[in-house]
């Protein structure tokens, strides 16, 4: 049998309901979660690492980072088929951008978490884990990046997002759909990701903020992040690319002090882009020095830019790595 390398990092996969909270905490460590899945061990030779029980919100870019390194370490010893990673669904989307943008390997990397917790009967974690398998023994899954599977569907980490609360079907590709879906063992591909790319740094950069623009903004925020010694800034505008005029001078304010400042929109689909020319709007932005990403979303355009803050500060370098 193939072998294939999981790595559990907690979440709601290893969740349970503790009786004097009433609620969902870790519990279970890999090994555990293993044996109560006996039909994974079927279907490939399972190596386990624990990297640790973290709730989604626990995680850290420095704890992402750390968790690629450790991935890198581990599939260059050993010859493995695929790696997958269980993980907390609030934050896994970032994590799992930044494992794509990180890791250089032909094998394919499969991010799940769980939308419910051991103790429900609709559990959904244990089939997440047995589509990954699929999706890591299949050869059409090598060389297409880090993808994240859950409800059986197959998505790119650098498109897909976190789009309901509670729902199983909450991971999607909003502006390209998904890359394909599982089908009783049957793992269907339908397209490639849009862009596949890697940044090679050693460290990170974390002191990023992250601001949207609401109706009636002004500079105040804008002022407070530059103030306060941040090292670049990602603003979620308004539709296409727009600011009002007062939040404009805000990060006028922030460009002016020499702070990168990376645009996306706070709408939930679409790309950026310098159309408008009011005061405000698009073109006075992109001429002021902010750098535009296309469909990136906030979180991910800060996972991004956190780590090309690693490799250079060059302005210059920046915007190519997210405007070309």
């Amino acid at each position: 049998m193939k072998k294939i390398l999981i790595v559990f990092t907690g979440g709601t996969f290893s969740m349970m309901i503790d009786e004097n909270t009433g609620g969902a905490i870790p519990k279970f460590s890999g090994e555990e979660l293993l044996e109560m899945m006996p039909e994974v061990k079927k279907l490939a030779d399972i190596t386990c690492y624990d990297f640790g029980k973290y709730p989604g919100p626990h995680m850290t870019p420095e704890l992402m980072l750390t968790l690629s390194k450790k991935i890198q370490q581990l599939i260059s010893s050993d010859k493995f088929a695929g790696v997958i990673v269980t993980h907390g669904t609030d934050t896994l989307e970032e994590t799992a951008y930044l494992l794509d943008l990180t890791i250089e390997t032909e094998i394919p990397i499969v991010v799940i978490g769980s939308m419910k917790n051991s103790s429900e009967p609709d559990w959904d974690g244990p089939r997440n884990l047995l589509d990954a398998i699929h999706i890591c023994l299949n050869e059409n899954s090598r060389n297409i990046g880090v993808l994240v599977c859950l409800n059986g569907e197959i998505n790119a980490a650098s498109e897909v997002t976190k789009t309901e609360t509670d729902e199983i079907d909450t991971f999607q590709s909003l502006d390209f759909g998904s890359l394909g879906f599982i089908q009783n063992g049957r793992v269907i591909l339908n397209r490639l990701p849009r862009k596949l790319e890697t940044i090679k740094t050693e460290k990170l950069n974390s002191n990023v903020d992250l601001l949207t623009v609401y109706a009636g903004m002004n500079e105040k925020f804008f002022k407070f992040s530059a103030d306060s010694n941040v090292e670049a800034l990602v603003v979620e505008a308004l539709g296409v690319g727009n600011v009002p005029p007062a939040a404009f001078d805000g990060i006028k304010y922030v460009v002016e002090k020499g702070i990168p400042v990376v645009l996306v929109s706070r709408c939930p689909a679409g790309e950026t882009l310098d159309i408008y020319s009011y005061p405000g709007a698009g073109k006075h932005l992109h001429n002021l020095g902010v750098i535009f990403s296309d469909y990136l979303n906030g979180q991910k355009a800060r996972i991004k830019l956190m780590l090309a803050l690693g490799k250079t500060k060059n302005i210059d370098e920046l915007r190519s790595l997210f405007e070309n």
